[in-house]
C-alpha cells in the first residue's frame, strides 16, 4: 500500500507567486479565519472582486469557501434522490480528504466525520425506503432526473392494463393522456414538459392479434423523441380516460455509490495507514464503522459485475434496469467511479475479490486508452462509452422486446454507435481512477500517467481570445472552449507528472473576472485541490513534466 504524499506541516511557508499571473495575498480581504465579513457579506455569498487579488492556495481560502458552501443550502442532511449526495456532498467529502493530505490537520477529518455520520442515516435501509424492486438496501437511491419513468395505466375497474415507459431522463415532467375512440380503441398523447416533446398514438387497441395492438404500435414506431415503450400488464381491456403522471423509478446507481463512498474509503485507508492516526481510538473506531458501510454499499453492485474473456472487468446494467442503456455495459466514468472505491478497498483490506476486481478494472481502462500524437507529444484519448459496449457499436431492434438488447432503448445509433470522446468533466473521474491505481500499484505505469497528464496540458488546456485560461471540451482536444471550466481541478492528481496542470488550474480560477461563487461542492473541492497541488509543487521543487526517476512497478 502506498503511503499518501505528505505536505509541509501546517504553518510552513508555501511558495507565493506560484502562478504565471503572480498571485499576491490581499490583506484587506483575508483574515485569520478566512474572508473578511466585508468580503463575504452577511449572506456568505462570493463578492464581485477581482480573482487575481485572492490566493486560492491557502487554508483561509478553503475555510471561506467551506463556510459559504454550508450556508448555501448544500448539506449532508439532503438525501440523494435528486443526486445531491453524489454530485455535491461527495466533492465536499473529497475536499476534506485533500486538505488533510495537504496539511496533516485532523480537523479536516473531523469535518468529514461530521458529514458522513449524517449521510449514513440517509441510506435506504435507514430511511425505510426501497428501490424499484422493493428492496431497502444500505446505499442511497436516486430518482428524477437520473432514472427512467413508468406510467401505469389502469382500466375502468382499476386493474393495471398498460404500462408506458420513457427512455429519457426527467420522467417526472411526463404526462400520458388517454382518450377513448370508437369501439375498444383509444389514443395516447405522451408529453415531456422538460424537453417540450409530444408523441401521439391514435386508434390503439389492447387486442394482441390486431395490427393496432398498443404494444406493437409503440414498439414499431420507436424511436420517437420521448423514446416510449409500452408493456402489456395482462388485462385486455383498454385503459381508462384521463391525464396520468409518469414517475421516476428509485434506483441505486453504481456511479452514485462510487461517488459517495470513494472519499469515505479514502478516509479509512488514511486512518489505517498513517502512524499519527493508528493509535487514535476515535479515528480507528470510525474507520471500522465506515469500512463496513462502504463494503455493504459496494456489495449491492456485485450483480452488475462482468468480465471479458481476457479478464477485463466492468459494471453492467441488467436488462430492465430503469435507466438509459439498460442491458449493456455502463459508460466508463460510471464504472470507474465505483472502481475508485474498489481500489481503496483493495488497498485497505487486501481482500482477494477486491484485489482481483481492482486489477481487472485497471486492465480494462488501460486497454481503452489510445495514443494520440499532439504536436509531437503522445497523449491518451478514450471514449465516453467503452468500445466493448453495445452503445459504442450501435444496435437495432430485433423485432421482439424479449430478444432486444435493451428494454428501454430497443434501438440505438444504428449507423455506427455513440463514438464521442470522453468530455473533460467525466474524464476527471477516469484519470483520478488511473492515478489511484498507480498509487496502489495496479497496472498503470509512469509512462501511462505521463500520457494522461499530457492529455490535459496538450489537448485540454487552452486560453480564450482574451487570454483567459479555460479548457477544451473533450479529451481529444476538440469541442468549444468552456465558459465555466472550474471543474478542471479534478484532474489535479496528474500534477505529480506535470505541474503545469496545477498552474493552469490555478490560472482558471485566477483569470475569472469575479471570484467563483463558493456554494458548489465542485468548487469547494477545487480550492482544496489547489491547496494540495500547491504543496505538491513546493514539496517536489520542480516545474514542467516530471522526470520519472523511479518508475513504480505495477502489481501483477
Amino acid at each position: 500500500m502506498a503511503t499518501p504524499n505528505r505536505a509541509p506541516t501546517p504553518g510552513s511557508t508555501v511558495n507565493t507567486g506560484m502562478t504565471r499571473r503572480g498571485f499576491v495575498r490581499n490583506a484587506g480581504l483575508l483574515t485569520a479565519g478566512g474572508l473578511s465579513a466585508g468580503a463575504l457579506g452577511t449572506s456568505m455569498t462570493a463578492p464581485a472582486l477581482a480573482s487575481t487579488s485572492f490566493d486560492y492556495t491557502t487554508p483561509e481560502a478553503f475555510h471561506a469557501f467551506d463556510a459559504a458552501y454550508q450556508s448555501g443550502g448544500q448539506s449532508p442532511d439532503n438525501n440523494n434522490e435528486a443526486g445531491a449526495l453524489a454530485w455535491q456532498q461527495s466533492y465536499a467529502l473529497r475536499s476534506f480528504v485533500m486538505m488533510y493530505l495537504a496539511y496533516g490537520d485532523t480537523s479536516y477529518l473531523d469535518r468529514l466525520i461530521d458529514n458522513v455520520d449524517i449521510m449514513l442515516t440517509h441510506r435506504d435501509s435507514e430511511r425505510g425506503v426501497t428501490d424499484y424492486r422493493g428492496l431497502s438496501l444500505p446505499a442511497w437511491r436516486t430518482m428524477n432526473p437520473y432514472t427512467l419513468g413508468i406510467c401505469e395505466l389502469t382500466d375502468a375497474s382499476g386493474q393495471p392494463t398498460l404500462e408506458i415507459r420513457s427512455g429519457r431522463t426527467y420522467p417526472d415532467t411526463v404526462t400520458v393522456t388517454v382518450s377513448h375512440g370508437a369501439g375498444d380503441t383509444f389514443s395516447l398523447v405522451v408529453h415531456n414538459a422538460k424537453f417540450d416533446f409530444t408523441e401521439t398514438y391514435d386508434d390503439l387497441t389492447m387486442d394482441p392479434g390486431s395490427p393496432d395492438y398498443a404494444v406493437r404500435r409503440v414498439y414499431d414506431d420507436y424511436p420517437r423523441d420521448i423514446l416510449c415503450t409500452a408493456h402489456d400488464q395482462g388485462v385486455s381491456t383498454r385503459p381508462a380516460e384521463g391525464v396520468f403522471d409518469m414517475f421516476a423509478q428509485p434506483v441505486i446507481m453504481a456511479v452514485h455509490t462510487g461517488m459517495i463512498t470513494y472519499p469515505i474509503a479514502s478516509f479509512v485507508r488514511i486512518v489505517k495507514s498513517e502512524p499519527q492516526l493508528k493509535h487514535d481510538q476515535h479515528y480507528q473506531d470510525k474507520a471500522d464503522e465506515y469500512l463496513a458501510a462502504v463494503d455493504d454499499a459496494v456489495a449491492i453492485h456485485d450483480r452488475e459485475w462482468r468480465e471479458t474473456s481476457d479478464g477485463r472487468g466492468y459494471y453492467f446494467r441488467e436488462k430492465g434496469f430503469p435507466v438509459g442503456f439498460d442491458g449493456q455495459a455502463q459508460p466508463l466514468n460510471m464504472t470507474l467511479a465505483l472502481g475508485r472505491t474498489v481500489l481503496e478497498l483493495a488497498a485497505i483490506t487486501g481482500d482477494q475479490q477486491h484485489v482481483h476486481r481492482a486489477t481487472a478494472l485497471a486492465e480494462m481502462f488501460k486497454a481503452e486508452l489510445s495514443d494520440q500524437d499532439t504536436s509531437g507529444v503522445t497523449t491518451s484519448t478514450w471514449y465516453y462509452f467503452p468500445t466493448y459496449s453495445a452503445a459504442w457499436s450501435g444496435y437495432t431492434k430485433t423485432g421482439s422486446a424479449e430478444t432486444d438488447i435493451s428494454m428501454h432503448k430497443p434501438e440505438y445509433a444504428v449507423n455506427g454507435g455513440y463514438k464521442n470522446f470522453e468530455d473533460y468533466s467525466h474524464g476527471a473521474i477516469d484519470v483520478d481512477f488511473a492515478a489511484l491505481a498507480y498509487q496502489h500499484g495496479f497496472v498503470f505505469t509512469d509512462q501511462d500517467m505521463e500520457k494522461l497528464a499530457a492529455t490535459f496540458t496538450e489537448n485540454l488546456a487552452a486560453h480564450d481570445p482574451d487570454g483567459v485560461a479555460t479548457l477544451r471540451y473533450v479529451v481529444s482536444g476538440q469541442g468549444a472552449l468552456r465558459s465555466n471550466p472550474l471543474g478542471a481541478t479534478r484532474w489535479m492528481a496528474l500534477t505529480q507528472w506535470d505541474t503545469d496542470i496545477f498552474e493552469h488550474c490555478l490560472d482558471i480560477y485566477a483569470d475569472r473576472d469575479t471570484q467563483p461563487t463558493p456554494t458548489s461542492g465542485t468548487r469547494l473541492l477545487g480550492v482544496a485541490m489547489l491547496n494540495w497541488g500547491a504543496r505538491q509543487g513546493a514539496a517536489n521543487g520542480h516545474r514542467g513534466r516530471r522526470r520519472a526517476a523511479a518508475r513504480r512497478e505495477p502489481r501483477q
